[in-house]
This record gives C-alpha cells, structure tokens and sequence, in this order.
C-alpha cells in the first residue's frame, strides 16, 4: 500500500536529519511511508510526488511540487512562504509558533544589559575602561521601576515579559489580536493603544512578526511619539524599523539605545550608520540559536505527522493571509 511521501530540507536551525529522526517520521507516518532527506538545491529534482515538506520551499520548488499538501517551516518568520502562489494554494503551512520565545526573551535581555550596565562599552575599552570608572557609572541603569512596552504579544512577547516582571519592570503590550492575558500583562491592548504605550516606555522591546502591517511600523512618527531617552530592543524582524528614522532617533535624545540582533536590511550594509553609533548594540541575527531548537522543531513535525496521517488539526499553524 503506498503511503505519504515527504521531503526534509535541513537548514540553518535544523542542520541535520539523523537516523533516529527518521525512524520517528516513520514510526509517526504510519506504513508504507517514504522520506527523502535533500540538500536544498537538489531538492526540485525530488518532488514530483512529495507531499509533505519539512523546510524552505521556494517559488521554484513549489511549482515543482504539485501534489503538496503541508509544509513546516523550519523557521520562526514565515514570511519567505509569503508569495501569492503558495499564499493563495491550499497547502497548510505550520512554523515553530510559539516553541522560539525563551532564547529570543534570553538574547533580548542580553542586548538590554549591554547598554543599561554599559557592558558594550567596557568591552571596547578593555584595560582602559580603569580609567573611565566614573563616566561608566555615571551611564548604568537599573531596571526596577522601569517600564516596558511591548509590541506583538506572542511567544516571545510574553518570554520578553515574564524576564521583565522579574526584574521588576511594569509591562505593558500590544497586540493585533485579543491574546489572553497572563500573570504579568492581564490583557494585551490593542494596536490602536500603540501611541500611548510609546511614549511610556522606558523600553520599547519589538516582538512581532513581519508582514504588511509591521512593516515600517517603527517610522519617524513612532519614534517622535517614543518617551524620550528609552531603549530599543529588536529581535524579531529588522524590516519593522526603518532605518533613516532609527538612526535619526539614536542621533537624538529620542532614543538613548538599541539593541539589535536584527536590522532593517540584512546583511547590514557596512556603510550604515547604525554600525558607527555609540549607542548601539548588535548581533548577527543570531538569537534565534538554542541548543534545544532543533530538537523542539523536530518534536513538532513528527507529532504533527501522526496528527496529519489522521485527519487531526496541526500545531503551529499560519494564518497565511496574515503572516503569523
């Protein structure tokens, strides 16, 4: 009897597919179930018949898979899926939603202490940072009592607040959805709320994903409405800043600091002035880096196999009118 036929495409956050994966896939797809595992430029070749893809799929590869039914993205974003043929197809897609939030949350706060406890600069300084004790002082902040705004209250937006309450920060969130609430923010307010939760932020941590309304969201009328003197802290989608009115703010008392592990057009072109700017963090869009995602992510394809063979409803499913 001829059983599902599916293709894995390992990647950046999911580096190899070893034996003891593919027996789970087996033992979740049921009999007679065939797997491919596929360097991503090979992959095409492969997927006349596939019907299920764990990875990137391409316009190109898309086109080359006709009898597609799901994939799972092995990515966070999803917005590379965001083209009109697969947006309007009726594949299902499923993402990690909602399995990122902690090592972002993590990553998040690292970039935070960095610039609140002037650890960025005494790095740079090395054995003279000595000799600048007190202007290094003068410049470290505590986080108790301060405020933190938050904009898209998912996975890592609740992650980011959790780590906030316990440093004894007031959170406050916005969200495009009615979320229900938690034990730190009771109820996430609505998008139209986002003005007034601007200009009370002490911090300003952006959690959302990209798509047609984030994009740009954080322009030269956000940051004008931004408390003066807050932090930035972004590591979700760089797209969502833009970049002129970012730098424009930093270069103001607007914004006293970012944090960034994403950037508004990525690899950040040298010549930006984001990488010259005292009061700027950054990393390599490296945050989404856990010693456990590739594991979860694997979790989550194999029980939404077994799910998917019997007809059941997937996790981590997108919405792909939205984008999340």
């Amino acid at each position: 009897m001829s059983g599902l036929k599916a293709m894995a495409i390992p990647g950046l956050t999911l580096p190899e597919i070893n034996d003891l994966d593919l027996q789970r896939m087996h033992d979740a797809a049921g009999a007679g179930s065939e797997f491919i595992v596929s360097h991503y430029r090979d992959a095409v070749e492969s997927a006349a018949d596939v019907e299920v893809i764990l990875g990137l799929v391409s316009p190109e590869l898309f086109a080359a898979a006709p009898n597609l039914q799901w994939v799972q993205s092995i990515s966070s974003g999803v917005d590379a899926y965001m083209y009109p043929e697969f947006i309007n197809s009726s594949v299902i897609l499923t993402s990690e939603k909602g399995l990122v939030g902690e090592h972002l949350a993590d990553h998040g706060f690292g970039l935070l202490l960095m610039l609140t406890r002037q650890l960025a600069r005494a790095r740079d300084l090395g054995a003279d940072s000595w000799n600048h004790r007190p202007e290094l002082r003068r410049e470290e902040m505590e986080l108790t009592g301060l405020c933190m705004g938050i904009i898209g209250y998912g996975g890592t937006g609740r992650a980011m607040a959790k780590r906030a309450a316990a440093f004894g920060m007031a959170v406050r969130a916005v969200d495009r959805d009615l979320v229900p609430g938690d034990h730190v923010v009771a109820e996430a307010e609505p998008t139209s709320a986002l003005g007034d939760l601007l200009a009370w932020s002490d911090v300003l941590a952006v959690c959302a994903p990209l798509t047609a309304e984030t994009r740009g969201l954080l322009d030269a009328r956000a940051f004008g409405q931004l408390k003066e003197g807050a932090f930035l802290i972004n590591v979700t989608r760089g797209e969502i800043m833009v970049e002129a009115a970012l730098v424009e703010a930093l270069k103001s008392s607007r914004l006293r600091g970012a944090g960034l592990d994403v950037a508004p057009t990525e690899p950040l072109p040298e010549d930006s002035e984001l990488w010259r700017l005292p009061n700027v963090v950054m990393t390599p869009h490296t945050a989404g880096a856990s010693q456990f995602r590739a594991a979860r992510n694997m979790d989550r394809f194999v029980a939404n196999l077994a799910r998917f063979v019997k007809g059941e409803p997937l996790e981590g499913v997108i919405d792909k009118l939205l984008g999340y």
